[in-house]
């Protein structure tokens, strides 16, 4: 017999989801949506507009990476689901008077599990492990307009079975320094699979999203809104929890709200809400905090700090913590 193991039902769940068209189709890697930023976890898990000196929020948008100090590095680390950790990585240099390039690295470590046959027999151990190398460039385009590009390599292992991929990441900002106004256009995870974990080659989680971050006139308070899923607009796309949801219901399940409170140019305290994170698990039976995450940081000349809840699975609760440090 072949063996079985519960990781293969964790693999299959990280395998299926919608894919990058309206139509349904299958995706992996799905890692690679999961916030490396603890500020952007803050702010309801996806933003690709908010400018600050955090090396982590090029994950988001390329594009941003213009915004940071050079010889910046960032580390950040994220609970995820019970047993399985997530972690990330970046360097950020400036490259001439416009330009700026990076490096990011992220993983996922699902732990170790048991692998038994299907009558029971165990035949030891196992594992699943999520991996993806980048290299990031910016240019400014003008005083206001910056585009970024992420090159990215990507692995994946789960109890024996890997696949291998290339993916692109292509985002644009506009920021209006006067006004406290940022606007950014996002096209994430173009490319594919290069190896299949089996013989049909599978998509990449596709996303082009837009979004807008205004800090409030004479408050301490940033808004941001960002729209994600543009190519995905049908109902079967959300979890059919409900029979026939309204154009209303699918329409707020593409939108993620982030508020950050700065009453010091050095701190700030940050709280979101993801619509579709809130509908799917108190679909799957958790009300209990929803969509909703909160974080807080601190933000020195050299040294940079974030910390963010957030809920991904209705089993437990996410801690995300950023470190940053200029060289």
């Amino acid at each position: 017999m072949k063996p079985h193991s519960p990781l293969l039902a964790c693999a299959f769940t990280l395998l299926v989801c919608a894919g990058a068209s309206a139509q349904e189709s299958t995706s992996v890697f799905n890692f690679l949506t999961l916030p490396s930023s603890a500020h952007a976890t803050a702010l309801g898990g996806k933003n690709i507009s908010l400018i600050d000196d955090d090396a982590s929020l090029t994950f988001q948008n390329p594009a941003l990476l213009a915004s940071v100090s050079s010889d910046m590095l960032n580390l950040n680390f994220l609970t995820y689901m019970k047993g399985c950790n997530a972690g990330s990585a970046s360097y950020v240099r400036m490259a001439g008077e416009r330009g700026t390039w990076g490096v990011n690295a992220q993983f996922v470590s699902y732990g170790s599990m048991t692998e038994t046959l299907e009558t029971g027999e165990i035949l030891g151990t196992t594992n699943a492990l999520d991996v993806a190398i980048s290299g990031l460039y910016s240019y400014n385009l003008s005083d206001r307009w910056a585009a970024g590009a992420t090159g990215k390599l990507i692995y994946s292992s789960y109890a024996g079975y890997t696949s291998f991929a290339m993916g692109v990441d292509l985002g644009l900002n506009y920021y209006d320094e006067e006004h406290d106004f940022s606007f950014s256009t996002v096209a994430a995870n173009l490319g594919g699979q290069l190896k299949a974990f089996g013989d049909v080659h599978e998509r990449l989680p596709f996303d082009l999203r837009v979004g807008f971050t205004k800090r409030v006139a004479h408050t301490p308070l940033r808004v941001s809104v960002t729209m994600t899923d543009f190519t995905r607009w049908s109902q079967k796309y959300f979890y059919n929890a409900e029979k026939n949801p309204s154009f209303g219901r699918i329409l707020m399940n593409h939108f993620n709200l982030g508020l950050d409170i700065v009453p010091v140019q050095t701190v700030y305290v940050a709280v979101g809400y993801n619509f579709r994170r809130a509908y799917e698990m108190k679909a799957a039976g958790s009300s209990h905090a929803a969509g909703l995450t909160l974080g807080a940081g601190l933000n020195l000349k050299k040294f940079k700090l974030g910390v963010a809840y957030a809920k991904y699975h209705v089993s437990t609760p996410s801690l995300s913590v950023s470190l940053g440090y200029i060289l």
